[in-house]
């Protein structure tokens, strides 16, 4: 695709056809396909039942996820490397529908989410991720990391909170206070787990450290369990009921049954009662999930064409994820998006196509069926020292000091209001405040760029006896609040001249904003009688001009092609 086509084509399975039409599918690439897929995979599982903890609900939900949506966001979405599951972005957004709404309302909150991502793709939204500035992707992402490590503490401490309270202060202040309760052999082990996590990647660099951290200790818990210091696992900590009412422990070794979302529950949920009000929450919920979505899938996809030279279609993504989270839902999966984490890995592992993704969701099955009892082993302060782990990576903050050692005062203030708005209230409010903020802030650096120049001496060095007459040269656009500003300094000199002329060659345009500053200026210099010419505008300023009806002169008032013409219409008078 030629450059920018992309941000605008829409097509189901756009991935999978640009694949096709360019012959991709031959036997060498989908054995590197299924590698990638494996290697992928390794990584997903751990992540996946981590998250899924993370965000309120049990583990094997966040493996449905990564294994629904991983399977079919690939074949139907726009990007060729994307590897779409449970990141760790949603969990702050997510874990409060859970709490308050259970399983059943997180998962018709995700169908919603789909159905505004598919409308999203279709209205080719797709292309305005590259106007969310970095200063508020990085203030939020920040905040979420901080949010996420601050939920783990009690795991990683084996310290037993009952309900953790609404506000950041409280939930530090509640865990301040049960410090003191910690468990011994639950800090050793999340502590081991997230040495092994931050020390491997030094000396094996081919093999990320999920699974062998998780491997070091689930032995220790294990070993440790013999001598009578037992620790939190998955297998002690959650339960199924298999199809014939028996109950199980740690993940069920069976694939998720379809169901209706809104009828899915967990045994301490509450039951969803349909009113206004529940929809209209789960509604907004939705939009937040949807918005976060569609940025953090295109930043996915922005990540992967950087890396391998391709080319994704942002509506095409868009509609691929809407699916995902559509269908997903129905299987026991909750919120699906782009990882960027996964989906490089899939890139460097030597993916090709699609069908490494593809492969990756199976491989997460057969571990459902086959490795169940085998990953309920795994201990919950490892599954905490993972998400400490994801959460430092997320934040990316060698990034955000860097912006508040280089950017500009405004950048910074906009990425300390979305940091600490995320961490104190709420992430969409940081979300929403941050653009508005960094908005106001542009156009008033935008504003600045306008410039007025008194250019009087050059185009008029003799002034006409017992008249005044001044030419200003203006360079910018004047829109709304730079042309406020600039015909409000010419306002100024009404009663001074007898002429004023404009000199519109340099400015680029005006808006109904510029106009309407314009016209207050006409009516004073008609009221001073003062005579007001523009002359010398560019084809955008003219069009803008006619459509306001501007263009018909009057005794006071008159357009001219050249400040010449102007001149000597004045010097006639």
């Amino acid at each position: 695709m030629s450059h920018r086509v992309h941000l605008f084509s829409l097509r189901i399975s756009h991935a999978m056809r640009e694949c096709f039409t360019n012959n991709l599918f031959s036997r060498s690439n989908v054995t590197k396909d299924l590698l990638a897929g494996i290697s992928v995979g390794i990584i997903a599982i751990p992540l996946a039942m981590a998250l899924a903890i993370a965000s309120g609900v049990p583990p094997q939900y966040g493996l449905y996820t990564a294994a629904v949506a991983g399977i079919l966001v690939p074949l139907v979405g726009g990007s060729r490397f994307s590897v779409s599951g449970p990141t760790a972005a949603f969990v702050v957004i997510i874990q409060p529908i859970v709490h308050q709404y259970g399983l059943a309302g997180l998962l018709v909150t995700t169908v919603f989410s789909g159905i505004l991502l598919i409308l999203m793709g279709f209205l080719r939204l797709g292309r305005y991720i590259e106007y969310v500035p970095q200063a508020v992707t990085l203030g939020f992402t920040g905040g979420i990391a901080v949010v996420i490590a601050i939920l783990q503490v009690d795991e990683l401490l084996g310290i037993e909170i009952t309900e953790f309270p609404t506000h950041f202060y409280e939930k530090v202040g509640v865990l301040l206070a049960e410090i003191p309760a910690f468990d011994m052999t639950s800090l050793f082990i999340g502590a081991l787990t997230l040495s092994v996590l931050i020390i491997w990647p030094y000396f094996i660099k081919s093999m990320p450290p999920h699974l062998p951290a998780l491997v070091v200790g689930g032995l220790f818990a294990i070993a440790l369990a013999s001598f009578h210091l037992p620790v939190a696992t998955i297998g002690s900590t959650y339960q199924f009921l298999f199809p014939d009412g028996s109950i199980g422990h740690g993940i069920p070794p069976f694939i998720p049954n379809f169901e209706l979302p809104w009828l899915r529950h967990l045994p301490e949920d509450p039951i969803l009662v349909w009113n206004l009000s529940l929809f209209s929450d789960l509604l907004a919920a939705s939009f937040a999930i949807a918005a976060l979505g569609a940025i953090e899938s295109l930043l996915c996809a922005v990540v992967l064409d950087d890396m391998s030279q391709t080319r994704h279609s942002a509506n095409s993504e868009l509609l691929g994820q809407g699916i995902g989270n559509i269908v997903a839902p129905f299987l026991g999966g909750i919120t699906a998006t782009g990882a960027i984490a996964r989906s490089a890995t899939n890139c460097k592992s030597g993916a090709k196509t699609p069908l490494s993704a593809v492969f990756h969701g199976v491989f997460i099955f057969l571990a459902i069926l086959y490795a169940a009892p085998l990953l309920s082993y795994i201990p919950m302060p490892s599954m905490a020292a993972l998400l400490l782990i994801v959460a430092w990576k997320m934040g990316e903050f060698h990034k955000s000091l860097n912006l508040i050692k280089t950017a500009s005062k405004s950048d910074i203030t906009v990425f300390l209001t979305c940091f600490s708005l995320t961490v104190l209230f709420d992430m969409v409010v940081a979300i929403i405040a941050g653009i508005m903020l960094a908005s106001l802030l542009f156009v008033r650096k935008m504003s600045e760029l306008t410039e007025l120049k008194n250019s009087t001496d050059k185009h008029f060095p003799v002034q006409p006896a017992n008249k005044c007459f001044k030419v200003f040269d203006i360079n910018g656009p004047l829109f709304f609040a730079a042309a406020d500003r600039i015909f409000g300094e010419l306002s100024l000199l009404t009663d001074q001249c007898d002429g004023i002329l404009l000199n519109l060659e340099s400015a680029s345009m005006i808006d109904s904003g510029g106009i309407s500053s314009l016209l207050k200026l006409i009516a004073q210099c008609k009221a001073s009688n003062t005579k007001i010419y523009l002359g010398k505008m560019n084809r955008p300023v003219a069009r803008a001009l006619i459509k306001a009806k501007l263009h018909k002169s009057d005794t006071n008032y008159a357009l001219f092609s050249t400040v010449y013409e102007a001149r000597a219409a004045f010097m006639a008078t």
